[in-house]
């Protein structure tokens, strides 16, 4: 998750997006379609700026206003991507749209979730190549992970995460919404939400904390993207974390996002789908 990045795939704001009902959909506002294509725009080209190649995921989805946050549908894997079931059921139908752009991109399809099982690339943090921290809460449950051990294989080591239950039915709560790597040895994370087994684990592996402010947590200040080890981009608004990275020897790009990120509880993970990282 924090190998030099470079390819994405990340979808633009349509119609779908501007027109969701923000009641609906969980969002705080209405969208503003012009403002959030150009804040998208930008983020773009600060990807581009950064040497990642990016693939555009434009499949029509007129009734699917979370597509645009690509990184939950699918889990990319050194075999291929599995294709979720999303916990959040206004969002189901974005998974084979995402798994046609990957396989579009090169992406072999290497199994898809099925029948009860549920979950989201969000409470997906791979901790090293071999081991796979996965939140059990409101949008993955035990079946998603219990299918995903068996598509991912004995190589991998599944970490299960108890999430706290979110301050509402519908809202986000990820596991990277409160925690997010920027090098092998070093992660940003809202202690507040951290479960003490899972912080034992990341003590235990050697991972160095640098804590999010109450403050800056509903601005998503721990909701970070790798762009290579300790280079990384997060929403603008959180300087005390911006701060906190850099002492922690990171550099740290920052974008725009009222729109596409404060508007509908999306960072720069979920608008993005890595594909391919360096070795």
């Amino acid at each position: 998750m924090v190998s030099p990045l470079l390819r994405v795939i990340v979808r633009a704001p349509g119609r779908a997006f501007a027109s969701a009902d923000p009641v609906r959909w969980h969002y705080t506002g209405q969208p503003d379609l012009t403002r959030a294509q150009a804040e998208h725009r930008l983020l773009v080209d600060l990807l581009v700026g950064s040497g990642v190649e990016v693939i555009s995921h434009d499949a029509e989805l007129p009734d699917l206003a979370d597509a645009i946050y690509v990184h939950d549908p699918a889990l990319v894997t050194d075999r291929g991507a599995v294709l979720l079931r999303m916990g959040k059921s206004l969002r189901r139908g974005e998974e084979q749209a995402l798994g046609d752009c990957l396989e579009r991109a090169g992406v072999p399809l290497l199994g898809r979730l099925t029948g009860a099982a549920m979950a989201e690339a969000g409470d997906c943090l791979w901790l090293d190549e071999e081991t796979l921290a996965v939140g059990l809460g409101a949008r993955t449950n035990a079946a998603g992970m219990d299918q995903l051990r068996g598509l991912l294989g004995p190589s991998v080591r599944l970490f299960p995460v108890t999430l706290p239950v979110p301050e509402t039915p519908d809202s986000c709560l990820h596991l990277m919404s409160f925690i997010s790597l920027v090098d092998e040895r070093l992660a940003v994370v809202y202690s507040s939400l951290l479960p003490p087994d899972f912080r034992q684990e990341l003590e235990r592996r050697g991972i160095a904390l640098v804590e999010v402010p109450e403050a800056e947590y509903p601005s998503m200040g721990p909701n970070v993207l790798a762009l290579a080890p300790r280079r990384c981009l997060m929403l603008d608004g959180n300087p005390v974390t911006r701060k906190r990275l850099e002492a922690a020897g990171a550099t740290v790009l920052t974008y725009v996002g009222r729109e596409i990120s404060l508007k509908a509880e999306g960072g720069p993970t979920c608008l993005t789908r890595p594909v391919w990282r360096a070795a």
